[in-house]
């Protein structure tokens, strides 16, 4: 009988050590499974049987759909197999669009030259297609000229109208007033 060793429980899984992703060869438990494969005859076929098929092929039994019935299995190299699943994750990863977001902080009171220079530094992150988060950030006793803050913001809006496309109003949050542009796409 196999005895627990001391000091560690029931399912325990050391650090380091990865649970297989998928179940190959002997740890497939149904009866039946649907096998594919390259130059293979699919078809409904027991476990033994595919794993016949597999060992005269020198390849192993993978399944990779095992929540339908009978459980989908493919005849493959399980290495192979793992690094063509981890260049395709790569690869999905890497297409993916990263969002960056830059932040511009206004103040209610900012004036023109400021307003002109923070705008033409939106321009830039717009063109590089990040996301632009302006806000007024209300100091003190400044929260009174919230209105302030909503024209400001409404007006940088409107100048970066051209390059970016309002995605949220000017939300008030806390002593925070925000709102989000974002790039258009470029026509195509």
């Amino acid at each position: 009988m196999f005895k627990q060793p001391r000091g560690l429980k029931a399912g325990f899984k050391r650090p380091g050590v990865k649970e297989e992703q998928h179940r190959i060869n002997e740890k497939i438990y149904a009866k039946q499974v649907r096998v594919v494969g390259e130059g293979l005859e699919p078809g409904v076929y027991t476990v033994a049987k595919a794993l016949e098929v597999a060992r005269e092929l020198g390849l192993d039994l993978v399944e990779i759909a095992p929540n339908v019935d009978p459980p989908v299995c493919k005849i493959v190299d399980y290495g192979k197999f793992l690094y063509e699943q981890k260049k395709k994750a790569k690869e999905v990863k890497a297409k993916a669009s990263k969002v960056v977001i830059k932040d511009i902080r206004f103040g209610p009171h900012t004036d023109d030259h400021d307003f002109n220079f923070k705008k033409n530094h939106a321009i830039k992150f717009l063109q590089e297609g990040c996301k632009v988060k302006a806000y007024v950030f209300f100091r003190g006793r400044e929260i009174v000229f919230k209105e302030q803050g909503e024209i400001l913001l409404l007006r940088f809006a409107n100048e970066l109208e051209e390059f970016g496309k309002a995605e949220q109003l000017p939300l008030l949050e806390g002593k925070k007033m925000q709102m989000i542009i974002g790039p258009k796409k470029p026509k195509t």
